[in-house]
């Protein structure tokens, strides 16, 4: 079975490897340690923790929403034409690139520095603001 280093565990997961180690330090994430002595998470085990995990994020009040990949982020890009835009997500290590329409841009608030979320649905990416 494949073993993944915190590290490794901490990219795969989208936290940082302090994040990744403190779960493990509270016995969120089980680990043992190879024949180096570096603390490893079995793949079954790290693949329980993730969904698990992906399960915590609630959607908040009067937020509805039938599509289940969320991906939580920050906007760092957006482009404006005259009928339709482009936002650019950094969710953890996933960039996301969504068309949307620009009235959707403007009534969302979306701008660089924004925190939102990119929802994807079969081909299509919807853009819910936190």
């Amino acid at each position: 079975m494949q073993s993944y280093t915190i590290g490794r565990a901490a990219r795969l997961l989208g936290v940082s490897p302090d994040t990744a180690r403190r779960w493990a330090d509270a016995g969120r994430i089980t680990t043992h340690r190879d024949e180096s002595g570096r603390r490893m998470i079995d793949g079954r085990d790290l693949a329980a923790f993730a969904v698990e995990n992906g399960r915590g994020d609630t959607p908040e009040e009067g937020s509805y929403t039938s599509a289940r990949n969320a991906f939580p982020g920050i906007v760092t890009a957006v482009t404006l034409g005259d009928v339709a835009a482009q936002v650019e997500i950094q969710a953890g290590p996933h960039r996301l690139v969504s068309l949307l329409t620009r009235e959707a841009v403007e009534e969302l608030g979306l701008a660089v520095g924004t925190e939102a979320t990119a929802r994807v649905k079969a081909t299509s990416v919807h853009i819910d603001r936190a």
